[in-house]
């Protein structure tokens, strides 16, 4: 690694030594930025290259540890463009998951969830957001097939929601990154992150939701 990295990973494994994070929890981290450091070096410290380097290292990894992974990438961001604010935050507000939550994978395929997702039996306080979120759409004149597969892929969350600790504050999270295993294909995946951030609106209840659905001008994907 080059000054930069390392000065980043150094800091970001001394302070969660500092708060109690146990040897298999750092050595699980250190095996995945290791390897994506080598990635980083010399490249132009920004997100979207963060983001483009991260997915190449995550299409090489076991599925069904990343929602773990993705949590050491959210924390990493900070330290490797140096936002010493936001690190001071999150170290002052106990924000660093030092044992992240990790559901059990779901039994069933993507595929044998989708074809009896519109059979699934939700409740009120589920269906609330996503009727909410369908009725947007519509009003923002997305075509029935968009609205169609957004509402099957909320409800896949809505499902994988239900498992997930009914008191923790980053439970919508946790459930998000619980679906993403699913997904062999990357357009999909890319698909169900942007559904999920403009449905977190409806599901938080914020009154202006609608203004954060994306839609091309055809009413499309």
């Amino acid at each position: 690694m080059n000054e930069r990295e390392q000065t980043a990973f150094d800091a970001y494994i001394r302070i969660l030594q500092s708060k109690g994070a146990t040897p298999e929890s750092i050595d699980k981290r250190r095996n995945l930025l290791e390897v994506l450091l080598i990635r980083l070096e010399d490249k132009p410290c920004n997100g979207e290259i963060y983001r483009q380097e991260v997915e190449a290292v995550m299409e090489q990894l076991n599925k069904l540890d990343w929602s773990f992974y993705l949590t050491v990438i959210r924390e990493f961001f900070r330290f490797w463009t140096n936002d010493i604010k936001a690190i001071a935050y999150l170290s002052a507000q106990s924000g660093f998951d030092l044992d992240p939550v990790q559901l059990q994978p779901m039994e069933a395929t993507l595929q044998s969830l989708w074809e009896k997702m519109d059979k699934e039996q939700f409740s009120v306080v589920e269906n609330w957001p996503i009727k909410a979120y369908t009725l947007a759409l519509r009003d923002a004149g997305a075509a029935r097939a968009v609205v169609d597969t957004r509402i099957k892929l909320v409800k896949l969350l809505m499902m994988r929601f239900r498992d997930a600790p009914e008191f923790n504050t980053k439970r919508y999270r946790i459930s998000v990154d619980a679906c993403l295993y699913m997904f062999e294909s990357r357009e999909l995946r890319d698909l169900f992150l942007m559904v999920v951030r403009e449905f977190y609106y409806f599901w938080n209840g914020d009154p202006d939701a609608a203004r954060y659905i994306q839609l091309d001008e055809n009413g499309g994907f």
